[in-house]
């Protein structure tokens, strides 16, 4: 296992748990207690958790706690993937779309990359910047400037102003949080403006979301759950969860 698996598997367990000990996870993944403790403060450098004398627990975030891409680039890998790979086939050749920042539509981009003639608007640099590096002709890509976040995006009155002129087929919405009384959630007051701008842009909104979102509460609202569209997830939603958005929602998806 390489040290980002590793170091995800251990978050996961934090998050499960409310904490760990560095022995039981140097038995368990069969490394030294040095190498659990280079972990921990890996993970620790990036605030996502708190290390304690044997250990280390999980932080308790707060409603504007915005952590940056690369601290989310590595939580729920292999659910983005799969989150991502389905939100995929919704997108076919020549229409436009637009991504919002995060790590989810961001592995998403990655997979959109070969489809012929599309138009991709983003206010996430690292989205633009996959496609840039793809270099495909027959795709236009529109980043729409800004003023840059913590988590890489584009935000404030030149993306709006840049987005309001706009109408785009599709919507992917990553969010921080999700709940049946605050909707889809932000930690960044002017990210939801921009992302906010972008609904109102796009015919379809298609909300991409992992379970650890569901009753994760960010400062400022970007949608209602029942202006989603689709909503695309994982297995490890709650069965409450399941349900509420069940019932506000067109369609919910659920990805092994």
């Amino acid at each position: 296992m390489l040290a980002p698996q590793r170091q995800a598997a251990i978050l996961d367990r934090v998050r499960a748990t409310g904490g760990v000990r560095v022995t039981d996870l140097a038995t368990e993944f069969g490394v030294s207690d040095m190498t659990i403790r280079r972990d921990l403060e890996a993970l620790a450098d990036r605030g996502l958790l708190a290390k304690v004398h044997g250990g280390a627990t999980s932080m308790q975030p707060g409603s504007t706690d915005e952590p940056g891409f690369a601290a989310k680039s590595i939580r729920q890998q292999a659910e983005k993937a799969g989150i991502a790979a389905r939100a995929a086939e919704i997108v076919t050749p020549g229409i436009a779309i637009a991504l919002s920042a995060g790590t989810t539509t961001a592995e998403l981009a990655r997979r959109l990359t070969d489809v012929p003639g599309l138009t991709v608007v983003t206010n996430s640099i690292p989205v633009a910047d996959i496609f840039y590096r793809a270099g495909r002709p027959d795709q236009i890509v529109v980043l729409t400037g800004g003023v840059r976040t913590p988590s890489d995006a584009l935000v404030g009155p030149v993306a709006v102003n840049a987005i309001r002129t706009l109408h785009l087929d599709v919507l992917f919405l990553g969010v921080h949080g999700m709940s049946e009384r605050t909707g889809f959630t932000t930690p960044n007051l002017m990210e939801a403006d921009t992302n906010r701008a972008l609904v109102a842009a796009a015919e379809r909104l298609v909300v991409l979301a992992d379970h650890t979102k569901w009753g994760t509460v960010g400062i400022s609202s970007m949608a209602a759950l029942n202006e989603a569209h689709t909503v695309v997830t994982d297995a490890g939603l709650p069965a409450a969860g399941q349900a509420i958005l069940t019932e506000h929602v067109a369609e919910l998806v659920i990805v092994s």
